[in-house]
């Protein structure tokens, strides 16, 4: 009997991974906004208007970031789980002491 790559625990470990980007990204953002609000209060007025200048269609506010690096912990810890749960259950299905 051949045994294949357990879909349920590699589909595991891409949730944690995606949840842990996802928790990633989220502080690189609020990261950004806490280094621009700093460099704004910091700042000439000129200055100010070209950090303004840059593309803000991708800034998003700190509640929704906030939202995004829970999601990607709860995200993260389900795909932990799933792992888990999949090596446990391929040690009861095969008996490997046969």
């Amino acid at each position: 009997m051949e045994i294949s790559g357990n879909t349920a625990f590699y589909a595991g470990l891409s949730t944690l991974q995606t949840g842990q980007n996802r928790v990633d990204q989220a502080a690189g953002q609020i990261a950004n906004t806490t280094i621009e609000r700093s460099v704004t209060s910091q700042s000439s007025e000129a200055q100010v208007d070209r950090l303004r200048s840059v593309d803000r269609s991708q800034q998003s506010d700190l509640g929704s970031n906030l939202v995004d690096m829970a999601q990607g912990r709860i995200q993260a810890e389900l795909g932990v789980k799933v792992a888990k749960a999949s090596d446990e259950v391929l040690g009861t299905l095969i008996d490997t002491y046969a």
